[in-house]
C-alpha cells in the first residue's frame, strides 16, 4: 500500500494492530524495549506477555466481558483466537497457558513478512512520528521513562501514574490436597479451581498476619494511587477485616467436603497452563516482601509447604487523560497533536482502559482507524451499546470528570428502552442488542473495506 506505521509496544494492543495492519496490507515497524531494557515484571522478551493474572475474564455472552470477547471472534481477532487456542480450565472463564500463549503470538510477528520487529527502545515520540506515515502507541503500563517524558510533552496534560500489583503463583506439587478441594462455585463434584478453606479462628489469624506484614513501598498507599480492580489483598484488608471475605475470598457456593459446610473464608487457586504444574492465587496481588509472602501465604491451610514459582509484585501504570486527548478512533486529537507531522493514536492501557480483552479491542481499534486512514476514508464509528463502543464511548467523552482507567461493563452502557428489573434478563437484553449493533458494524466495515476474510 506504501503506507508504513510504527507501532511502540509489543503487548497485547500492540501486537493485535501490528497483525491486523499486515492483514489489510500494511507494512509495520513493531518496536519492543525488551529484552534490551526489561521491566521489573516481565519474564520474557516475547510479546504479548502477561504479568498480572493468566484469566482473560469470564465467557458468559451475557456478561459485558463475554460480550467483548464475541466481539473480538466476530472480528477476527488475532490475539484472541491465539488466547482461545491455549486456554486452560478456569469455569466459566478464559485463562491461558501464558508461555505458550505469548511464544504463540511473538511467531506470528516475527512470522509476517510485512511486520519489522526491532528490539530496541523508542525514547521520543517526533523521532518515531518523522520516521512513517502513522504512529501508534501501545506501550502499556510499564512505559520507560524517557518515553513517558516525551508522551507528556505531547500530550500537554502528561500521564498519570499509579501502582497496579501481580498475584503470586505456587506450584501445584507443593499443595497439600488433603485440605485443599477442587470445585467451582454453585458446582456439585470437582471443579477447575482449587479452593483452600478457612475456619473464623484461620481467617482471623491470617488477616492480623498480613495487616501487620512487611510491604516493599512503606507508606500506607491513597486510594487514588491504586486501581481498585488490582488493589493488593493487605490493602483490602486494611479498609476492613472482613473486606477480603466479602471480595477474594468470598466463599458462597462453595462446600469444603470435610465438614460438609461452607468455609468461613476461601482462597480460590486457578490453573497457570495447561498443565496444571502451578497455581494462581485469584485476588492476591500485593505489595509485600518476598519473605513476608512466604510466610503470611504459607498460613493458608493447604498452603504449609508451598513452593512459590513467582511472588507478587507492585508496578508502575501509565496512562493518559484520554476524555480530554483522543477521539473515538483513539487518534491524539488534544495537547501538541498538530505538531507532529503524522496522526497518532493510543491503544492498550497507556490509552487509558483497563483489561487484557479491552487491550486487544483497543489494538484493533487503533489499527482499523489508521486502515481507515490509508484508505483515505472515515472511521467507521462504534456504536455506543457494543461492549467496546460503551467504553470507548466513557474514555473519549470530554465530559467525564477524574478520569480513571476502566474495565467494560454495563454501567457504561446506554439504558434499555424499557427498564428491566431482573438483572439476568437485563445483562441478557444488552448483549442481544450489543449483537445486533455489532453486525451492523460489520456490515459497515466490509462496505468501507475495512474488514477483509481471515486466510
Amino acid at each position: 500500500m506504501g503506507f508504513t506505521v510504527n507501532i511502540l509496544g509489543a503487548g497485547l494492543a500492540g501486537s493485535e494492530a501490528a497483525l491486523v495492519l499486515a492483514h489489510h496490507g500494511i507494512s509495520v515497524r513493531l518496536i519492543e524495549m525488551r529484552p534490551i531494557k526489561k521491566t521489573p515484571v516481565h519474564a520474557t522478551s516475547d510479546c504479548a506477555e502477561l504479568v498480572c493474572s493468566n484469566s482473560f475474564k469470564s465467557l458468559n455472552p451475557h456478561s459485558a466481558a463475554g460480550m467483548l470477547k464475541d466481539e473480538l471472534r466476530l472480528l477476527g481477532s488475532y490475539v484472541f483466537k491465539v488466547a482461545c487456542e491455549n486456554s486452560v480450565a478456569a469455569g466459566g472463564a478464559l485463562a491461558v497457558d501464558r508461555k505458550a500463549f505469548s511464544a504463540q503470538v511473538t511467531q506470528l510477528i516475527e512470522s509476517n513478512p510485512l511486520i519489522s520487529f526491532e528490539r530496541r527502545e523508542a525514547s521520543d515520540v517526533y523521532a518515531e512520528a518523522d520516521a512513517c506515515d502513522a504512529l501508534i502507541i501501545a506501550t502499556g503500563p510499564l512505559t520507560s521513562d524517557d518515553l513517558a517524558a516525551s508522551i507528556i510533552d505531547l500530550t500537554g496534560s502528561g500521564s498519570l501514574a499509579f501502582y497496579d500489583a501481580a498475584a503470586p503463583i505456587v506450584v501445584a506439587d507443593s499443595l497439600d490436597r488433603s485440605v485443599i478441594f477442587s470445585q467451582s462455585r454453585y458446582e456439585d463434584g470437582a471443579g477447575d479451581y482449587l479452593n483452600a478453606p478457612m475456619d473464623k479462628e484461620e481467617y482471623e489469624a491470617f488477616i492480623d498476619a498480613l495487616l501487620s506484614a512487611e510491604r516493599v513501598v512503606a507508606r500506607d498507599f491513597e486510594q487514588k494511587d491504586l486501581f481498585q480492580a488490582c488493589q493488593p489483598i493487605e490493602e483490602v484488608a486494611r479498609a476492613g477485616r472482613d473486606a477480603p471475605r466479602f471480595g477474594a475470598l468470598k466463599p458462597v457456593g462453595l462446600t469444603d467436603p470435610r465438614t460438609g459446610r461452607r468455609p468461613w473464608a476461601v482462597v480460590q487457586l486457578r490453573a497457570e497452563d495447561v498443565y496444571a504444574s502451578s497455581y494462581n492465587l485469584v485476588g492476591f496481588q500485593t505489595n509485600l516482601t518476598f519473605p513476608e509472602q512466604r510466610r503470611v501465604f504459607r498460613m493458608i491451610p493447604g498452603l504449609s509447604d508451598a513452593e512459590f514459582a513467582r511472588y507478587g509484585v507492585m508496578h508502575r501504570n501509565t496512562f493518559i487523560d484520554a476524555p480530554r486527548l483522543l477521539d473515538s478512533s483513539l487518534r491524539l486529537v488534544g495537547g501538541r497533536a498538530k505538531d507532529v507531522a503524522v496522526p497518532v493514536f493510543f491503544a492498550g492501557q497507556v490509552s487509558g482502559t483497563e483489561g487484557y480483552v479491552e487491550a486487544i479491542r483497543s489494538g484493533m481499534h487503533a489499527a482499523l482507524s489508521v486502515v481507515a486512514l490509508a484508505k483515505g476514508i472515515s472511521p467507521i464509528q462504534l456504536p455506543a451499546d457494543t461492549a467496546f463502543g460503551a467504553l470507548i464511548a466513557y474514555a473519549t467523552d470530554p465530559e467525564t470528570k477524574d478520569y480513571q482507567p476502566s474495565h467494560v461493563n454495563f454501567g457504561l452502557m446506554p439504558p434499555l428502552e424499557s427498564r428491566i428489573r431482573n438483572k439476568k434478563e437485563r445483562y441478557a437484553a444488552y448483549a442481544d442488542r450489543g449483537v445486533k449493533s455489532l453486525n451492523v458494524y460489520i456490515g459497515e466495515l466490509k462496505n468501507a473495506g475495512l474488514c477483509k476474510d481471515r486466510d
